[in-house]
C-alpha cells in the first residue's frame, strides 16, 4: 500500500494546530479547575502550591476562592493563607494589605494572633541591607527602613500585649529586642554624625532620645558618652560632670572614659541581639 506523503510546510501547520490546540485545552482546564473546583477541594490545591513553594499559583488559587467564597471557615483560612504566599512571594506591600484587613474584619477570630505576627514580619523583612546602610545616617533608605522597622515593633509590641500567651509571642518579642537595638543604633549613628561636625544641640538631643526611649538597649552608654561630649562642646561644664558620672556608675568600662576622643570614626554596629529563625 502506498502512503501519501505530506508536504513539508503542511506538516508543519499540522503540528502548529495540535501545539495550539493542546495550549488552549491546558489553558482552559487550568482556569476552569479554579472555577469550577468545589470550595474544599480548592482549598487544598491553593494550600498544596504554597506546601511546595509554589507561591504564586497559590496566591492565584487563594484569590479564586475568596472571591468564589465570599465566607466561611474556608475564606478566612484563605485570606490568612493569602498574605503568606504574597509574603513569600515577595510582594510585601499587598501581603501586608491582606493581613490588614484580615484583622480589621475578624478581630476576634481564632488565628488572629498569628496575622499580628505576620504583619510584624512583613515589616521586618522589609528592611534587608538596613544594618549595613545604618552607616550612613542621610541615606534617605535609611529613614524609610527605620520607619519598616518602627512599624514591625509596634506589630510585634501589639501581639505580645493582647496575646501574651500566644506561641509567636517569644519569637516577636525577641525580634522586638533586635529592633530597639537597632533603632537604638541608628540614632547613634546621627548622634556621632552631629557630634562630628561639631553640631552639639543636634547630636545631645539624639543622645537624650536614646536614653529616654531606649533605656534597655547597649546603646546607651554610647548616648551618655555622646551627650557628655556635646556638654562640653557647648560649654556646659557642670552638665558634662553629672552625665559623666553617670556613664562611669552604669557603664564603668565604656571606652570614653579612656579616650576623651571617642568616637574618633562612625562606629560599627554593636551587641545586636540575635533572633530566632522566621515561621
Amino acid at each position: 500500500m502506498r502512503v501519501t506523503k505530506l508536504p513539508a510546510f503542511k506538516v508543519f501547520v499540522v503540528l502548529a494546530i495540535a501545539v495550539s490546540m493542546s495550549a488552549c485545552s491546558m489553558f482552559h482546564h487550568k482556569r476552569d479547575t479554579n472555577d469550577t473546583l468545589p470550595v474544599d477541594q480548592l482549598y487544598a490545591k491553593a494550600h498544596d502550591s504554597m506546601q511546595h513553594a509554589d507561591y504564586s499559583a497559590a496566591t492565584k488559587a487563594y484569590q479564586r476562592l475568596i472571591a468564589r467564597f465570599p465566607s466561611g471557615d474556608y475564606n478566612e483560612q484563605a485570606q490568612l493563607d493569602l498574605a503568606y504566599s504574597q509574603y513569600k512571594d515577595n510582594q510585601p506591600d499587598d501581603a501586608y494589605s491582606t493581613i490588614n484587613r484580615f484583622i480589621k474584619t475578624y478581630p476576634t477570630q481564632k488565628h488572629v494572633d498569628y496575622a499580628y505576627y505576620l504583619r510584624g514580619l512583613i515589616n521586618f523583612d522589609r528592611t534587608g541591607g538596613a544594618m549595613e546602610r545604618l552607616l550612613q545616617p542621610g541615606d534617605p533608605q535609611t529613614r524609610r527602613d527605620q520607619g519598616f522597622n518602627l512599624k514591625s515593633f509596634d506589630d510585634f509590641s501589639e501581639l505580645s500585649r493582647r496575646f501574651p500567651d500566644s506561641a509567636y509571642t517569644a519569637d516577636a518579642r525577641q525580634r522586638m529586642i533586635y529592633l530597639r537595638n537597632l533603632l537604638a543604633q541608628f540614632e547613634i549613628n546621627v548622634a556621632e554624625y552631629y557630634l562630628r561636625n561639631n553640631a552639639y544641640v543636634a547630636s545631645a538631643n539624639r543622645a537624650q532620645y536614646v536614653i529616654e526611649h531606649y533605656q534597655q538597649a547597649p546603646q546607651t552608654g554610647d548616648a551618655l558618652a555622646i551627650l557628655t561630649r556635646s556638654y562640653i562642646g557647648m560649654d556646659q561644664k557642670n552638665l558634662a560632670d553629672q552625665t559623666r558620672q553617670v556613664l562611669a556608675m552604669n557603664y564603668p568600662d565604656h571606652p570614653y572614659l579612656k579616650d576623651p576622643k571617642w568616637p574618633h570614626s562612625p562606629s560599627l554596629l554593636r551587641k545586636a541581639i540575635p533572633f530566632s529563625g522566621h515561621h
